[in-house]
């Protein structure tokens, strides 16, 4: 692979950011609604009952992490669906840009407007609500990188699925964070679902990470099984990654076979 051609790649849609502020929202604005919204929510809900426990302490920092993951998810989206959109994604390749390349180059791009927003809702919620991302201390990084995979690895595979139905699929990428969500251990303890969930859960690396957070930051102590909960989420995370960028790639092959990618625009497919 040609670090060049990544470069250019992450360079352009860099450049598509600046040139167009308003491409800006899709990085900063859910995000700053979301953190507000909940940090006001679990404000009130703290507030009930002269209650004892933190909820901000709990949520507020679930919620930036899974925020952040959603963020480097839909960023690789947003850049592909952005080369559909503009009938450009044929372009790329009338050039020596393989389709690993490209892929890095939206991976790149994702995880620096993902940090971007990290870091800007990091400083509101500690502006606001006097939260300190911190508290976890160097657990936020294995946490972080966890989530950073598995976010890059959703991302890839939407996006295989689009490449796969066409764009009129688009609609399958938003609401997967979502739905994930439910199964992570977010916004409720796994032990929470039914119990037929709980298998479900165990192969969603981002639950392992929310588990492991919640008991730390609620009994302050590190749970038993923390570092067998971070190989898991890690080992899940790169595989997931792994079979989705293969897929990517084995759905290029075979539209670059059928003939299909020279139809790949916003009308064909």
């Amino acid at each position: 692979m040609s670090l060049s051609r990544i470069y250019a790649i992450y360079v352009r849609q860099i450049f598509l950011l600046r040139s167009n502020p308003t491409r800006l929202a899709t990085v900063f604005l859910w995000l700053v609604i979301d953190i507000l919204q909940w940090g006001f929510i679990s404000k009130y809900i703290g507030s009930l009952g002269q209650a004892t426990f933190s909820f901000i302490t709990v949520i507020l920092g679930a919620i930036i992490l899974w925020e952040f993951m959603s963020r480097i998810q839909q960023g690789i989206l947003m850049a592909f669906l952005e080369d559909i959109w503009t009938q450009n994604f044929i372009n790329f390749f009338a050039s020596p840009l393989q389709i690993k390349e490209y892929l890095c180059g939206l991976v790149l791009t994702s995880i620096t407007t993902g940090l971007a927003g990290f870091f800007a809702v990091v400083a509101i919620a500690g502006g606001v609500f006097g939260y300190n991302v911190l508290r976890i201390g160097v657990l936020l990084l294995p946490f972080m990188f966890i989530l950073l995979i598995f976010g890059i690895g959703m991302g890839v595979f939407v996006s295989a699925i689009i490449f796969r139905l066409g764009p009129s699929a688009e609609w399958l990428g938003w609401p997967i964070p979502m739905v994930l969500s439910l199964f992570s251990g977010v916004y409720f303890p796994i032990s929470t679902l039914p119990p037929f969930l709980h298998t479900f859960a165990k192969f969603i690396p981002a639950s392992y990470v929310f588990e492991s957070m919640r008991s730390i930051l609620g009994s302050g102590t590190f749970p038993h099984d923390l570092a067998q909960n971070l190989l898991i989420g890690t080992l899940l995370s790169l595989a997931y990654l792994l079979v989705a960028s293969r897929f990517f790639i084995v759905i290029y092959r075979k539209n670059l076979e059928s003939g299909n990618i020279a139809r790949f625009n916003a009308e064909a497919l």
